[in-house]
């Protein structure tokens, strides 16, 4: 089979644009655990929308190592040039999460992506937040002040927008401690917006390359109470990717070709018991999505989220929301909600 990429000029730039930020990122997370003596490496996996028709991608993961529990680098282009029925053009990203085994070196996520109609309008969607389980405050703010260099004058609005989106209503705490998160983002002048999606992701990944690096580099000892810290603030990354992140959704409820590559956010491990303390908490029908999703688990207190277990949480994801669309609005906003979702299907 063979990935077909979209046609669009903008499409193409933006694909070049992603796929460099990928091979950056890569390259620097082997580079380092070259220098730790790790022999740990990146798998190139690719896969295709439409057997290629449509696009596809390749992601770079690795799992069980002794730095990175569990890594992904996904780069993917979907793309509807031959029809002419669907107001969607093509959806270019790079969407990558790091989970290092250490409790303290934190986890990142950063997400680029650029959405373009057939009309030829489109925007950028910015992400990028610093995700301890144990926080460092120095490299907190190491990493708001790269943002900051990176995107001056969106700053502020973007930050607040990623403190909007990353908030856990039933559990009164935000996912992460560093939030960066610009929305539909386009304007006027289109090269200045690819330039600024380009400094974002690469501040984005220079500094969390730094900050790792450091906590790697550190060696802390590890207590059992860090193992505890790390495991209950994963259960919280997943909870949260799967019944407020409105991306992760969207990826799933869109098609069902890549569902390993879109649930690699997802940690290693998580506690099956400290989930199922959170069910109570949450709101209708919600609660019936996350005990659900418990059920897909190990029966253990320290759950092994594999890829047999991702298959199963993106199937009961799309059929939780196909029951229950009235639960898409429910999900978390920095300030607007993306049309991707409704344009796949115009």
């Amino acid at each position: 089979m063979q990935r077909i990429p979209a046609q669009s000029h903008k499409a193409k730039q933006a694909n070049e644009l992603v796929t460099c930020l990928q091979t950056r990122f890569v390259q620097g997370l082997e580079k380092l655990a070259h220098a730790l003596n790790s022999v740990q490496s990146f798998a190139a996996v690719e896969w295709f929308r439409d057997e290629g028709k449509h696009g596809g991608g390749v992601r770079f993961a690795t799992a069980d190592g002794d730095l990175f529990g569990r890594g992904s680098v996904n780069v993917s282009q979907v793309h509807y040039d031959e029809n002419p029925d669907k107001k969607l053009g093509s959806a270019t990203a790079i969407s990558t999460i790091i989970h290092p085994c250490h409790p303290h070196a934190p986890s990142v996520h950063i997400h680029i992506s650029w959405t373009e109609m057939k009309s030829g309008e489109g925007y950028w969607r910015m992400m990028a937040d610093l995700n301890p389980s144990i926080e460092n405050p120095v490299a907190t703010q190491q990493f708001f002040d790269a943002m900051k260099a990176a995107a001056p004058g969106q700053y502020d609005e973007a930050v607040a927008q990623g403190e909007r989106y990353f908030y856990i209503p039933v559990l009164h705490r935000h996912r992460g401690v560093a939030h960066f998160y610009l929305e539909q983002y386009h304007t006027d002048d289109a090269d200045k917006d690819r330039a600024l999606a380009q400094s974002v992701g690469e501040a984005a990944i220079d500094t969390y390359l730094d900050i790792l690096g450091a906590a790697l580099q550190a060696n802390h000892a590890i207590s059992e109470a860090d193992k505890a810290t790390q495991l209950a603030y994963h259960s919280l990354y997943f909870l949260q990717v799967l019944t407020l992140d409105r991306g992760t959704t969207t990826g799933l409820m869109v098609h069902n070709q890549n569902d390993i590559g879109i649930l690699g956010s997802l940690p290693a491990y998580v506690n099956r018991d400290l989930l199922m303390s959170w069910v109570e908490n949450m709101p209708t029908p919600q609660d019936k999505l996350l005990s659900a999703l418990i059920a897909a688990l190990p029966a253990s207190s320290r759950a092994l989220v594999d890829d047999n277990v991702k298959a199963k949480l993106a199937a009961i994801s799309r059929q939780h929301y196909s029951k229950h669309p009235e639960a898409l609005a429910m999900q978390a906003s920095g300030d607007v909600i993306p049309p991707t979702l409704k344009n796949h299907r115009d």
